[in-house]
């Protein structure tokens, strides 16, 4: 692995009961999915608001939530991750409160962010369970954000309730030392798991899956030179030289990609996981692992997507397969996001104070990004400007 850059928080330099500040709650914030058949469908309907998909179309896409009996593994993974989150912040001494929020579904954003305000916050840090900067990780969840400030702000007017909330958010993750770490041990148990079920295996290819997005989105998403894609590329080569270092055995790896949708006509990143397996096969590979770098839990496009599609395609082909863990709850990518947060709550006070921020830890070969995202950051489409507000930024309207 990459050498990693000194972490910037340090537990000596505030007392724990001041290391958040000026931050006084904590949003982990989300996609969101149904948690009951009848969910199923409004869901659907929120995140594809505004996109004219007939009903015809998401009913077709509802049969993956329906398939598990209506209710997505996402919010369960979620609540997990608030008490991981509370349980670490504890263990630091820290008492900020942690408050859940959706962008799609209950509890939706607007929510969150007003029992933070019960709660007494003024300022909170939002730490999203995207790693990765794109338009879908990252500036659609600002928007969201965006929206749902100005709800709280016509709602604090409406009862005279004082000052607007000020909400900030973590960079994107994707390159900090605990979640590389957490995907290391995910790979190297998934290895061990295949060796010992199936000892006769040969030696299994790691694919690294991913969310396709479209092209479009892609060319937009460069942030620090680095694309949506190559931000993954970057995740890729460090797990798999820190895994092939505890192997023992060098690893041969892909990046591959799932749940694309839109019209056929449309392109999207590739290749899709299932026709990667079917190349791979043609050419004589028989085993391999997924490790799904691209999400932090096994939501729906891994319970869905890999569990069921992917590991259906390697059955039918005669491939040995195993499904690494995501990142979920173990300990260093838990550990990793109390790291963020106390080292955005550091970058904020140096920026209050005018002083030069300190230093942010990271893997691989690319920088830290941004925390506070410049205008036209992460764009649906390179150049279009959709004059769509989004919050953490220095857009003209943040």
């Amino acid at each position: 692995m990459d050498p990693v850059t000194p972490p910037v928080t340090d537990p000596t330099a505030l007392p724990a009961v001041d290391a958040l500040a000026p931050y006084d709650a904590v949003l982990l914030y989300s996609f969101g999915g149904p948690n009951a058949p009848e969910d199923v469908l409004p869901f659907l309907r929120n995140v594809t608001a505004g996109k004219n998909i007939p009903d015809e179309r998401l009913a077709e896409v509802a049969e993956h939530y329906h398939h598990f009996g209506g209710r997505s593994p996402i919010n369960d993974q979620n609540l997990a991750l608030q008490a991981a989150l509370r349980a670490e912040l504890d263990r630091r001494g820290l008492t900020t409160p942690v408050v859940w929020g959706n962008r799609n579904w209950e509890p939706y954003t607007t929510q969150a962010l007003a029992e933070a305000r019960a709660l007494g916050a003024e300022r909170v840090l939002a730490v999203v369970t995207s790693a990765y900067s794109s338009y879908s990780g990252c500036r659609q969840y600002r928007e969201n954000l965006w929206a749902s400030l100005e709800e709280l702000g016509s709602q604090d007017a409406a009862t005279d309730g004082g000052a607007p909330l000020v909400v900030d958010k973590v960079r994107s993750y994707f390159n900090h030392p605990g979640f590389v770490a957490a995907n290391v041990d995910a790979v190297v148990e998934a290895y061990g798991r295949l060796q010992a079920e199936h000892p006769d295996a040969a030696w299994p290819r790691l694919l690294f899956v991913t969310h396709s997005i479209p092209d479009t989105m892609e060319e937009a998403s460069v942030v620090a030179g680095a694309s949506y894609r190559e931000q993954h590329l970057d995740v890729g080569r460090s797990v798999a030289a820190a895994a092939a270092e505890r192997l023992g055995r060098p690893l041969e790896w892909d990046l591959v990609y799932c749940s694309r949708s839109g019209p056929p006509s449309q392109p999207w990143l590739e290749p899709d996981v299932n026709d990667h397996l079917r190349a791979l096969h043609a050419a004589g590979t028989t085993s391999v692992v997924l490790s799904p770098i691209g999400f932090v839990s096994d939501h729906m496009e891994v319970a869905f997507d890999l569990d069921t599609e992917a590991l259906e395609t390697a059955q039918e082909l005669g491939m040995v397969a195993v499904r690494a863990a995501s990142v979920g709850t173990r300990e260093p990518f838990v550990r990793g996001l109390v790291d963020l947060l106390l080292e955005r709550a550091a970058v904020q006070r140096a920026l209050d104070a005018g002083a030069e921020p300190p230093a942010e830890a990271t893997v691989g070969a690319l920088p830290p990004f941004r925390s506070v995202c410049v205008p036209g950051c992460c764009r649906q489409r390179a150049g279009v400007d959709s004059g769509i507000p989004a919050a953490c930024s220095t857009d003209p309207w943040s």
